[in-house]
């Protein structure tokens, strides 16, 4: 594999990343805001369903293309301070998808069933959602920053 691949198959990673987890916020939170239980629960299945397709692949993706590109690159990964700080924050993201929004998302998925026929939403899936979108949100800045440090590599 040349450099140039493995650096493709890293960016797509990203872009599969950041895309699904930034558009899923937004169709979320307006589906949310519809109180209707049947859309609600219509975009908490699609959100399981996306996660796994797009942002677990994402990941693959990112790390494999990343690790991959530095490797043939010649890149030191534990001494270059910008791939040292890239790899903390997409660590940081990690720990808070997989500590706190995955298993919520999962806790969430169970209850959408509940009332994908239309009955109420109840009040803990709304605090669940509420939780999900600020952890979410609060995950997100480490990716962004990410980015931002392979872009720049700060010295």
């Amino acid at each position: 594999m040349t450099y140039e691949a493995a650096k493709f198959i890293h960016v797509i990673g990203v872009v599969m990343l950041l895309g699904n987890v930034t558009a899923t916020a937004i169709w979320k939170l307006f589906a949310d805001r519809t109180g209707d239980p049947k859309i609600v629960s219509f975009a908490q299945r699609l959100i399981t369903l996306t996660d796994w397709s797009l942002t677990f692949w994402g990941v693959v993706l990112t790390i494999a293309g990343g690790y991959a590109a530095a490797t043939i690159g010649g890149l030191d990964l534990l001494s270059d301070k910008w791939l040292v700080i890239g790899q903390l924050l997409f660590v940081l993201s990690g720990a808070l998808w997989l500590g706190v929004l995955v298993p919520l998302q999962l806790r969430m998925a169970k209850m959408s069933r509940q009332f994908r026929n239309g009955d109420p939403i109840p009040p803990a899936y709304i605090a669940a959602s509420r939780t999900w979108f600020i952890v979410g949100l609060i995950s997100t800045v480490p990716l962004i920053a990410a980015v931002w440090v392979m872009i720049v590599k700060p010295s």
